[in-house]
């Protein structure tokens, strides 16, 4: 059986998705649940901050395939020897496997796009302000 391939969301904030077939029911069911994804994403912390992975920049894109009730995603980290890319994986998987719609979760760990602090957030930048941390 091969893949249908998947549209990807690269938007960070919920309510925003776009899904395939936007406007079909399917395509508003997919895009209901990227948008659960991405709030979901929003409730896991970068391990060693107190900022959502989401408003980190860590979590590029996200899609959904109903018909295996999987949760995919493009993860960057901050540096390629981040020690904590386990933890945060197993954190992610730990969440979304929470969601009633979700059996299974992969992710694909990227490169480009290059993480840089232009991926902060404005609520992320404003958190590390007040943490002492210049961005």
């Amino acid at each position: 059986m091969t893949a249908r391939p998947l549209s990807w969301s690269t938007e960070r904030r919920p309510g925003r998705a776009e899904a395939a077939g936007s406007g079909s029911e399917q395509g508003n069911r997919n895009e209901e649940a990227v948008e659960r994804i991405w709030r979901a994403l929003r409730e896991v912390e970068d391990p060693e901050l107190p900022v959502s992975l989401v408003d980190m920049g860590l979590i590029v894109a996200a899609d959904y395939d109903p018909e295996r009730r999987l949760a995919r995603l493009k993860i960057t980290y901050t540096a390629m020897g981040c020690p904590a890319m386990e933890m945060i994986q197993d954190d992610i998987r730990a969440r979304l496997l929470r969601e009633p719609a979700i059996d299974a979760v992969e992710m694909e760990v990227v490169w480009d796009p290059v993480w840089t602090p232009r991926r902060l957030s404005r609520a992320a930048r404003e958190r590390l302000r007040v943490l002492g941390i210049g961005v």
